[in-house]
Parts: structure tokens; C-alpha cells; sequence
């Protein structure tokens, strides 16, 4: 069974979303950053992790990927096109979308306050709603990669809640109406309840 550390309003929340999409059993616990026991398993104190037979995986877009590959669902498989243009989505997500967000974090409460630098979260919104546009010319259906859930699919559902959050907007209506699809979906609203 799956251990998975990390608290379901972190990035945990993308690797419980997977194994309620796999229907994997899995123990969680919802631990914070740098809170007691994490650096057992990530000596940075970050979260989420998965533990697999005593082994920890960090990263939770190498945790999801690693689950996909492994239960050979929510992924094409490596090696192929669809594959290529699948990892080239995932990459596209984490540097558009995923690094904006993150920087406003850390910039929002994450940095010590004396090295926080407010004015840079309205450039990252402008990087954020310009990433919307070029996303939406790139989707091919129902999910991101046409007809099949993958795992950019969880990757930019979470991001869509975590730009809720931090107050950045979504402006197009296509990106608006998927992000409220999936997270309709029952495996998400089981994740999202822990």
C-alpha cells in the first residue's frame, strides 16, 4: 500500500487525486511542510511524498508520472508520439502555469517577509493569462490530450484551484469550463474531502 504524506491543500492534492483515479488503496498523511517526520523522507522538508515499500518519492509530478507508468493509466506510453507530446504538456503546465503560482507563493508567505517583493505577483498574473490563451490553442478535446485523462490533466486541474486561491483569474471560458468538468469529477472530490 501507498503512504502518501502531505496535506490535501498542498501538491499532495494531485498525487491523491491520482490514486483515487486509479482506485489505489493508500494510507494519507496530511502532513505540512517542515513539520515533524517529512524530513525523514525529503531532507527539504518538502511535501507531498510517496512512500512505496519503506521507499520515498518526492516531486509530486514525478510521483503522479511514476503512478501512471506503473498502473498504465492516465499516460500513453513512453517512447511512443503521443507520449512525447504528453511530456511536452506536463512541461509546458510546470513552467507557465505551475511557476507562476509558485513564485506568487513565495512571494505571498513562503519568504521571510524582508525578502517578499509584492509588485512581482502582477507581472506573473500578465505571464499567467497570457499561458491561458496559448493552452487553449493546445487542447484537443474533452482533456488536454483529446479523448483520455493524463496526467497534465491533474496537473493544470490543481493549478486551476491553486489560481482560485491565490486570486489569479482565469479569462478563458474553454479553460473555465474544463477546469469545472474535472473538478466535478468523483475521484476528485474524494481527494479534495481529505
Amino acid at each position: 500500500m501507498y503512504t502518501v504524506i502531505g496535506s490535501s491543500q498542498s501538491r499532495a492534492a494531485r498525487v491523491l487525486w491520482m490514486l483515487e483515479e486509479l482506485g489505489q488503496p493508500y494510507e494519507h498523511v496530511p502532513a505540512n511542510p517542515r513539520s515533524p517526520g517529512v524530513a525523514r523522507f525529503n531532507p527539504a522538508g518538502k511535501v507531498p511524498v510517496l512512500v512505496e515499500d519503506g521507499t520515498p518519492i518526492t516531486d509530486s509530478t514525478a510521483i503522479i508520472q511514476y503512478l501512471a507508468d506503473k498502473h498504465g493509466a492516465l499516460t500513453f506510453p513512453a517512447g511512443t508520439l503521443d507520449r512525447a507530446r504528453q511530456d511536452s504538456l506536463t512541461q509546458f503546465l510546470l513552467d507557465e502555469f505551475d511557476a507562476a503560482l509558485w513564485m506568487a507563493a513565495r512571494h505571498s508567505f513562503v519568504l521571510p517577509e524582508e525578502l517578499r517583493q509584492a509588485a512581482v505577483k502582477d507581472s506573473l498574473k500578465w505571464e499567467f493569462s497570457r499561458s491561458q490563451a496559448t493552452l487553449v490553442a493546445r487542447m484537443g478535446g474533452d482533456f488536454l490530450m483529446g479523448g483520455q485523462m493524463t496526467v497534465p490533466d491533474i496537473l493544470l486541474t490543481h493549478c486551476g484551484v491553486w489560481a482560485r486561491v491565490a486570486g489569479f483569474p482565469v479569462s478563458e471560458p474553454k479553460l473555465e469550463a474544463y477546469l469545472k468538468r474535472l473538478q466535478a469529477r468523483p475521484a476528485f472530490l474524494r481527494a479534495m474531502a481529505r
